[in-house]
């Protein structure tokens, strides 16, 4: 580890102490702010949006706060209506896919929704022009038609089964976004939808601020405030929720548990396909060598990480898919075998030198790791792996910094990561794995090249066949345990401590993003006091 990054993770270790020491001083129900207006909530969330618009991929996956898809989810996953009236109509074999509208909405500022609206939003993202880093995820996409005001019509250039899961997108207002640059235009942050609030202040870094839309077609929420506090260090996150400044957040496992003896809080779980994994840029020359991948694969050890830094909330994880998802490949799990790392190394002419580093060619077999500054979890994930590498004789110099800092090093330097996304295979690993996509902002950050990989991405995607697809993303997980792209290391539940003056909470299975979108408030608009 260099000395820069050894006063940066003192640095992060002070302020932790500092914040936890705070905390600890504390009555456990001090400041808990019991005068609360019943109809007020403030959470803290960890990450801050880049955008509000949908044009640029907001609300992808469901649960915005200001606006509707076509259809959303429930608390188990299952699609159901929402901007359409009813479960798409398919037809022509899976190509052929017709929305009637759900009469009556309009969007908060008094237009009428229509199916011009949804055609816009389609054909936008679409647009070359457009900078949505998810538009791969519509390539089924052909046209998209206008019948009347209420029918709309997707017509697909080959059975594409989740294309259901991508009308979960939120549908912008052409009368608004239409009339203005897509990806600079003030649409952007001061955003008009359909959905259950009303954006009424945006402070960059601090907070999301919500109003309840009175005229909301699924009934005015009796939360009529809802503010999202933008907190990105868990531990002062922690100290604000202890103080009573927050109604809830979401915190990592060791500070979740210091809310345990708090009676007036409770700690929801939620099951999760975020994962965390170290990117290997095969730019560089030791993470782009496949021994030293594979060796890295080996060397980790998965389940000390799940016990000592996740306290056992999440599991190993070997590759995007869950180990307990039906998509899973059975048998690509990889033990923890730092014998087998060695000899890798050692047949692929990687040599010990006397520093315990291993050297070929002259190149050292050392490179930088990132994480993002302030995310503990992140933090222990690269010191724990830095310290498996090690012990193969590899060195990872771990780094900590903003996304601003970190981004223009992703194509040289490693970065401990995140993703993962429930609804479909499909929609993680094609923008994770194939390589028209490498080095396309945060999609293929390892740059990753696989011919057989990107044969069955395809493959997968262009049929709804779900033996035909099971098969496809086995033959992808079987190679990335024989060609690792990235080191996949857990998968982690997302723990969230809320307050109890709300009763009847729930959580989803979550994707890798936790912020606006998920945690108990995925369905705020629904939320009932306790008394």
């Amino acid at each position: 580890m260099t000395s820069r990054s050894i006063r940066r993770v003192a640095a992060t270790a002070l302020a932790a102490t500092m914040a936890l020491t705070a905390a600890a001083c504390a009555a456990p129900n001090e400041g808990r702010g019991s005068t609360k207006p019943t109809d007020t909530a403030v959470v803290g969330i960890a990450y801050e949006p880049e955008t509000l618009s949908p044009l640029l991929g907001y609300g992808k996956d469901g649960n915005s706060k200001i606006f509707d898809g076509l259809l959303t989810h429930d608390a188990e996953m299952r699609l159901k209506p929402a901007l359409a009236a009813a479960l798409p109509d398919v037809t022509d074999g899976g190509r052929t896919y017709t929305f009637t509208l759900r009469p009556g909405v309009k969007f908060s500022d008094g237009t009428p929704f229509t199916a011009d609206d949804v055609v816009f939003t389609y054909a936008t993202i679409l647009d070359e022009k457009t900078n949505n880093a998810s538009k791969a995820e519509l390539d089924a996409l052909d046209t998209v038609e206008k019948k009347d005001d209420r029918t709309v019509v997707f017509h697909l250039k080959y059975p594409y089964a989740p294309f259901a899961e991508r009308t979960v997108l939120p549908i912008a207002p052409r009368h608004l976004a239409g009339k203005q640059d897509v990806n600079t235009g003030p649409f952007t942050t001061h955003p008009v939808g359909t959905g259950p609030y009303v954006l009424t202040t945006w402070s960059k870094g601090e907070k999301l601020t919500f109003t309840a839309n009175p005229h909301y077609w699924g009934g005015a929420p009796k939360v009529k405030r809802l503010t999202m506090a933008i907190i990105k260090d868990d531990d002062i996150r922690a100290t604000r929720l202890r103080s009573g400044d927050l109604d809830g957040a979401i915190l990592p496992p060791e500070l979740a548990a210091t809310f345990t003896s708090d009676t007036g809080r409770r700690t929801l779980a939620a099951k999760t396909f975020d994962y965390r994994n170290v990117t290997l840029p095969s730019a560089n020359p030791v993470t782009g060598d496949r021994a030293v991948r594979r060796a890295l694969d080996l060397a980790v050890d998965r389940q000390a990480m799940v016990k000592g830094i996740l306290s056992g909330a999440g599991k190993p994880a070997y590759g995007p898919v869950p180990t307990d998802s039906p998509w899973f490949a059975k048998g690509t799990e990889r033990p923890h075998d730092l014998g087998k790392a060695q000899q890798i190394l050692d047949e692929a002419g990687w040599k010990t030198g006397p520093d315990g580093v291993r050297a070929k060619d002259g190149q050292r077999a050392s490179f930088t790791l990132w994480y993002l500054s302030g995310d503990k979890l992140r933090q222990e994930h690269a010191l724990a792996f830095a310290s498996d590498a090690k012990k193969a004789g590899i060195e990872a110099k771990v780094e900590s910094g903003t996304w601003e800092a970190i981004e223009p090093n992703m194509k040289q330097d490693a970065v401990l990561a995140g993703g993962g996304s429930p609804a479909d295979p499909d929609f993680d690993q094609y923008l994770l794995l194939h390589s028209s996509l490498a080095g396309d902002g945060f999609n293929n950050m390892s740059r990753y090249a696989n011919k057989t990989v990107d044969d069955q991405l395809v493959a997968a995607r262009r049929t709804d066949d779900h033996r035909t697809r099971k098969t496809a993303y086995d033959t992808v997980q079987r190679e990335l345990a024989e060609d690792p792209a990235y080191i996949f290391l857990t998968h982690v539940d997302h723990l969230y401590v809320v307050d109890d003056r709300w009763k009847d909470l729930t959580t989803q299975v979550e994707p890798h993003d936790h912020g606006l979108a998920s945690g108990p408030w995925w369905n705020a608009e629904d939320w009932q006091p306790a008394k």
